[in-house]
């Protein structure tokens, strides 16, 4: 039996007569014997002559080697003690990230609006803002999103961005202070930019809110008893930004934010804003409002969810000829709702299993038209969920008739906080607890169901409840940024650091979404490939390189679904000392 120990190129040189040397280059391997442990060299190939050998041909064949290897592993595979690997660090994702920031203008838009002088008093740096700027948006698209000061270490030894090699904490932070003061105008910009980009629809935006924690038990209220904040000229500004509010992240018991974004159709965000963490849903929806109203968008439908559907909010989103379209709770109190509900008529199919049926309530001229949207496979669903409810709450009453009256009715007490038992506990006259089977079957009727209220004298009922769906794409958003993006936590106290950080975040979140429509993947996908392509800096007798590795198939797919060329080859060169 041979033992194969290793292949390689082989050199072997021969003298001639004439004192002159020849060398020649094969592919070996080594064959060792078991019995006498001797290695002796095998040819597999000659590739004749060392000054006549097709070097083309063996760099084709290294190149289709390395293809199999890790690209540090191929290069140090490559390197034969005359190539040193200095470095090798992710490349793809803060590249694509820098091509689209540039296709949409907002590198552009920062240095046209960030003026020479910062308002703070002292001279900027227009172009290291727009870097730094970048760099932070690009650390959120990373795997894994740092704070400001952990991102400097990214930038200065774990990425490569163009233009930047390091920054400092502090230059972040100057760089968010001027940046939040030209937002409005940079918004703007870069949302009619990516619109026209990708030919958005902005008839209709999808609004939703949601909120972001934080993990101390103090709030700004608190912290204004002891330390009021003051303004430039030292006058005392009472601010109370993190306060308790209600959470959509089910922790009533931290101080919050209240974070609004706009979306479009195509789940595209339009703009980001930032409210106290008890701002009331009538500032919220007229602070947005307004804010879009500048932009002189042509025509524009509102889609809330329910929690806004208060008449002020409504009357206020019909100014200017807007319009809404707004869910609206079965089993709430208004009476326009539970008219709708009572009105006959008969649904008509729209797509897949949703069927809708239009009702109109009243002849003024102020009426609202009411959509009914029945999906018969959520039918089953909501009854199992009501039917474990119910089993839930006898268990919970179970033996009730059997307590003292003052425990009882602590009891019912604690079950009617739970609007879920609430919906289905009846008291008897005489205090006894009992399931309200009337409330049950009355629960039933709204198997399936959901509905809708427009203001709007255009749109067909298919495509007010095919609009209304559109609010996954503000969901999914959400979902982005607190996940992906990690918006949370979030380590400032100043309302602006506040502002700005959540700003950053939609700048990520519309590179991010950008990018999944072209590609037509997820952003984790494409993320995960493109970390592959790798920036390799090597050191030769010659001098220092910076070379890229070479792109895989997947990678060149993203690159032209984003209309975007290679990235260069080389992009460093450091001629060796004399």
């Amino acid at each position: 039996m041979v033992i194969w120990v290793g292949m390689y190129l082989r050199e072997t040189r021969r003298r001639n007569r004439d004192g002159s040397e020849v060398a020649y280059l094969a592919l070996a391997h080594n064959e060792r014997d078991p019995e006498t442990g001797v290695s002796k060299a095998q040819i597999i190939h000659n590739f004749g002559r060392a000054d006549e050998v097709d070097r083309d041909g063996l760099a084709r064949l290294v190149r289709s080697i390395s293809r199999f290897l890790d690209p540090v592993e191929a290069v140090a595979a490559t390197a034969s003690g005359e190539v040193d690997l200095l470095d090798a660090r992710p490349l793809g994702t803060a590249w694509v990230a820098d091509r689209l920031w540039e296709r949409l203008g907002i590198g552009q838009a920062i240095l046209a609006t960030v003026d020479q002088r910062s308002g703070l008093g002292r001279p900027v740096d227009a172009a290291l803002v727009e870097r730094a700027i970048f760099a932070m948006v690009a650390n959120r698209l990373s795997p894994q999103p740092l704070s400001k000061l952990a991102g400097c270490t990214w930038v200065r030894e774990r990425v490569f961005i163009e233009g930047l090699t390091e920054v400092s904490e502090d230059t972040c932070y100057r760089a968010m202070d001027v940046f939040l003061g030209v937002i409005a105008e940079l918004q703007q910009a870069v949302f009619f930019s990516v619109a026209n980009l990708l030919n958005l629809e902005v008839d209709i935006l999808f609004f939703d809110t949601s909120s972001t924690y934080w993990e101390t038990e103090s709030t700004d209220d608190a912290l204004l008893d002891e330390h009021e904040d003051t303004d430039e000229g030292g006058r005392a500004v009472e601010r109370a930004w993190r306060t308790h509010g209600h959470s959509k992240d089910h922790r009533p018991d931290l101080p919050q934010v209240v974070v609004g974004m706009a979306v479009t159709r195509e789940g595209i965000p339009v703009r980001v804003w930032t409210f106290p963490g008890n701002t009331s849903d009538q500032v919220l929806i007229r602070t947005v409002k307004d804010d879009l109203r500048e932009w002189n968008l042509s025509r524009v439908i509102w889609a809330l969810d329910r929690g806004f559907t208060s008449a002020e909010n409504r009357r206020y989103l019909q100014r200017a000829g807007g319009h809404y379209i707004m869910g609206e709770k079965l089993r709430g109190d208004s009476a326009e709702a539970a008219a709708a509900l009572a009105r006959p008529g008969r649904y008509h199919p729209v797509a897949g299993n949703l069927r809708v049926k239009e009702v109109r309530v009243d002849d003024g001229t102020a009426r609202d038209r009411f959509v009914i949207c029945h999906n018969p496979e959520a039918v089953l669903r909501d009854q199992t969920v009501r039917d474990q409810i119910v089993a839930r709450l006898r268990q919970l009453i179970d033996g009730s008739d059997t307590l003292p009256a003052r425990k009882r009715a602590e009891l019912a007490g604690s079950l009617k906080t739970k609007p879920a038992f609430n919906r289905f506990l009846r008291t008897t006259a005489g205090g006894l607890l009992r399931v309200d089977q009337a409330a049950v079957r009355r629960d039933a009727h709204f198997d399936g169901k959901f509905l809708l209220r427009t203001s709007d004298e255009t749109l067909s009922a298919a495509d007010i409840a095919q609009g209304y769906k559109g609010l996954y794409e503000a969901e999914r958003g959400w979902r982005d940024l607190k996940t992906t993006l990690d918006l949370r936590p979030v380590y400032h106290r100043r309302e602006d650091r506040i502002r700005a950080h959540v700003q950053l975040q939609w700048l990520a979140l519309l590179l991010l979404r950008v990018a999944e429509t072209k590609v037509g993947d997820t952003w984790r996908n494409i993320r995960n490939e493109l970390e592959r392509l790798q920036l390799v800096t090597l050191a030769t007798r010659e001098g220092n390189v910076a070379q890229r590795t070479e792109l895989t198939g997947r990678q060149r797919a993203i690159l032209t679904a984003l209309e975007l060329p290679e990235p260069p080859r080389f992009y460093d060169f450091t001629p060796a000392a004399e």
